[in-house]
């Protein structure tokens, strides 16, 4: 029988990759065949992103790809989630911006005194961020981008429509907008009519595993084959998930550029106390992301891009360990969101005379404060949802960092199962490899 092989196109706020995989004794095994920088850029004072330059990366991987490996069956993509394209017809409406840029600030309260925060989170369980959807779409209607829109694609959406003319919304990324009610599964009509949102730009919602279409022929022409392009779990995170090996349903924190911690709940949680701690419902696959955005190791990168750019993360980790410095910052502090100086940042935490001291000394006041973090969200978990816990699964870029790690085992007093795996990618991957059987 011929090898089925599938693409996988996992793309990060920092960086994006391809992994081609295919299954061998009930195993998914995984090649990585191209890989490629990505952040926000600075146009006229915004953050934004560089749409076509995604859009080249993802055309030279698919190539990489086709070249060793021609019989390709099938190709999903995954994204960050929140961000997304408006359309005007086929013309994107640019720019495209971050979620990291600060053009919601005036949206966030015309928001809340139309539909209040607590009317958005009982209806749709999901956590304030001042950059979901939600706010960056009321944002456009005030400039009058959205009157002119007919479509607005989150990321993978608009990436799969470039590569086949089809345009197609994907649920577990939707989830994200702060748009789907959380009991219904689709867009909620009162908050779109509340916000006066064109109806026309909320279509159906499909499950991941739904086939988008084929290449356009200019396409296929382009990378040198043919492959069907499926939806995966386009939320990278909901694609995460999905590839942790677990025996049983235990805490996961997905580490990356933002730390993702939560555990799968049959049905959202909409509860006070739950929006008040700000836990989030996300889309899985016959189940809840009930979990919570910690900033991550964003902090760790700009620290590094700003104090030693050239050393390598494991050497700052190292160094961070035999630092002796005692401080510890609130990760989630707004002030570390998107600052000009990550540096300055840290500092304005402390009195002068209490500052870090040497680059090691603030690597691991970072360090120690996302394990402190960890440990009071995952106290709030297990008091939100009873029970207890007997692992913490870390996948992602940040299941490398032993340091890390060891401090995120004695912080919060639980084996960590560390799986320094390309989870993501292995998600979308087994979400193909199902369909394609």
């Amino acid at each position: 029988m011929k090898q089925k092989y599938f693409l996988a196109i996992d793309i990060g706020a920092s960086s994006g990759r391809h992994i081609v995989g295919y299954e061998d004794s009930g195993k998914v095994v995984t090649d990585e065949v191209y890989r490629f920088p990505n952040g926000a850029k600075t146009d006229n004072g915004r953050l934004v992103w560089d749409t076509d330059a995604l859009y080249e990366n993802v055309l030279s991987g698919i190539k990489a790809a086709f070249i060793r490996y021609p019989n390709i069956q099938s190709l999903a993509i995954d994204t960050w989630g929140v961000d997304y394209v408006l359309l005007d017809g086929d013309e994107p409406i640019l720019p495209c911006f971050s979620y990291r840029d600060t053009r919601t600030v005036k949206a966030l309260p015309a928001v809340h005194a139309v539909v209040p925060y607590e009317t958005l989170y009982k209806k749709t369980g999901i956590q304030f961020q001042p950059f979901n959807t939600v706010y960056q779409l009321y944002d456009d209607l005030s400039e009058g981008r959205l009157q002119k829109a007919t479509d607005f694609l989150m990321l993978p959406e608009y990436l799969n429509y470039r590569l086949t003319g089809v345009k197609m919304k994907e649920f577990t990324d939707a989830t994200t907008t702060g748009l789907v009610n959380a009991e219904t599964g689709a867009f909620d009509g009162d908050i779109i009519r509340a916000l006066n949102f064109p109806a026309h730009l909320f279509k159906e919602l499909v499950p991941p595993g739904t086939v988008v279409g084929n290449l356009l022929p200019d396409v296929a022409a382009a990378v040198g084959g043919q492959a069907t392009v499926v939806t995966c779990a386009s939320h990278d995170t909901a694609s995460a998930v999905e590839g942790i090996p677990m025996d049983t349903n235990q805490p996961y924190i997905s580490s990356g550029t933002w730390s993702l911690l939560g555990i799968k709940t049959e049905k959202a949680l909409t509860d006070d106390v739950s929006r008040k701690e700000n836990w989030s419902n996300e889309g899985g696959i016959g189940y809840v992301r009930y979990q919570k955005n910690i900033m991550g190791l964003w902090l760790v990168q700009r620290l590094q891009k700003e104090l030693c750019p050239e050393k390598s993360f494991s050497q700052i980790a190292e160094e961070a360990s035999l630092s002796d410095y005692t401080g510890y910052v609130d990760v989630d502090d707004e002030r570390f969101f998107s600052p000009e100086s990550m540096v300055a940042a840290f500092d304005s935490c402390f009195e002068k005379s209490e500052r870090p001291k040497k680059d090691a000394d603030y690597f691991r006041c970072a360090y120690v404060s996302l394990a402190l973090g960890y440990k009071k969200s995952l106290e709030e978990l297990q008091k939100n949802i009873g029970g207890k816990f007997d692992a913490l699964y870390i996948v992602g870029g940040g299941a490398k960092n032993k340091f890390l790690n060891k401090l995120t085992e004695d912080y919060c007093k639980i084996k960590v199962i560390a799986l320094p795996i390309e989870a993501t990618a292995i998600g979308n991957l087994k979400i193909q490899i199902k369909r394609g059987k």
